[in-house]
């Protein structure tokens, strides 16, 4: 009897396929393995955190943990799967109970730019409706060179919280909702930032708009456990000695270090792009643990 060759070909393919996923399984449980033995090795610190060169000060509530900088890069890079792009941060401000592959974990990644000093004399004057829409514009035009490249359209979708700056502490803060093509689930990009002496401390937020309300909730008390120390405050400027920074405040919310380039459009796409991958990397996480854990949580093993 003469076997086709159709058949023959499904009848190997058959055969074969239970190997095959019998391999893919074998790899995708060591992945994640090798992940949970990454988690369990972060060294989560409580209390006060005296961060690099005397520049500031952390003093965590007891709702709150801290991760060094190696620590931050295990979970940014090694966990979440961003690459590192020479990122340097001063380390992670996280919820207590933060568990890298759960669902709602959100957190704070912090770092220093040393820009110069920021001038706050357009603070009442700025209309954060105007620059809204210019915003907006501009996401457009990036949107469709995205979309040129092969890659998911950028829409800002608006504030999840307008900017708010204090003029009495120097912090400012601001959030915006994101939308990266057809996601079913929008992504916040929610800002803090700590004007100093030399520079800004940056603290963004990683997270989606499901934790928005969290988020939103803990801001002023993340943005009261940091401050600069002494030496390094606003008020310790020194005209004509101390770096000016070639931008204001409307500039930080578009993008800082764009604006000593003239830039605007190009560096805010990137720091779009780069907030969404942060978040892919996170649903890439979670969707491997569910495939492997039945739909379980890492935090339930």
């Amino acid at each position: 009897m003469k076997i086709q060759p159709y058949i023959l070909t499904a009848l190997l393919i058959f055969l074969c396929f239970p190997m095959a996923a019998r391999a893919a399984d074998a790899a995708d449980a060591t992945r994640v393995a090798e992940l949970k033995s990454l988690a369990n090795r972060l060294k989560y610190q409580e209390g006060q955190i005296e961060l690099p060169n005397g520049l500031a000060t952390i003093r965590l509530t007891e709702g709150f943990r801290y991760l060094d900088p190696a620590g931050t890069e295990t979970v940014l890079t090694g966990i979440w799967g961003n690459p590192s792009a020479g990122r340097r941060t001063l380390g992670m401000i996280v919820p207590a109970g933060f568990n890298p592959f759960g669902r709602d974990s959100w957190c704070v990644v912090v770092q220093f730019e040393e820009d110069g000093y920021v001038k706050d004399s357009d603070a009442d004057s700025l209309n954060y409706t105007k620059l809204l829409k210019q915003m907006k514009e501009s996401t457009r035009e990036a949107s469709a060179e995205r979309v040129k490249n092969g890659y998911s359209p950028i829409e800002l979708v608006g504030w999840a919280t307008p900017p708010r700056y204090d003029k009495q502490t120097h912090k400012f803060y601001w959030a915006k909702e994101l939308k990266f093509g057809d996601s079913e689930e929008n992504t916040l990009n929610y800002n803090l930032r700590i004007l100093g002496r030399r520079g800004i401390l940056v603290l963004n937020v990683v997270s989606s708009m499901t934790q928005f309300p969290e988020v939103e909730k803990s801001t002023p008390e993340i943005l009261a456990m940091v401050d600069f120390n002494s030496g390094h405050q606003y008020a310790d400027y020194t005209p004509g000695t101390d770096k000016l920074a070639t931008y204001g405040l409307a500039a930080l919310v578009v993008g800082g270090i764009a604006a000593k380039t003239g830039l605007l459009k190009g560096i805010f796409l990137g720091l779009l792009a780069m907030k969404k991958f942060l978040i892919i990397g996170v649903i890439a996480v979670l969707a491997l643990l569910k495939k492997l854990l039945g739909g379980r949580s890492a935090a339930q093993d």
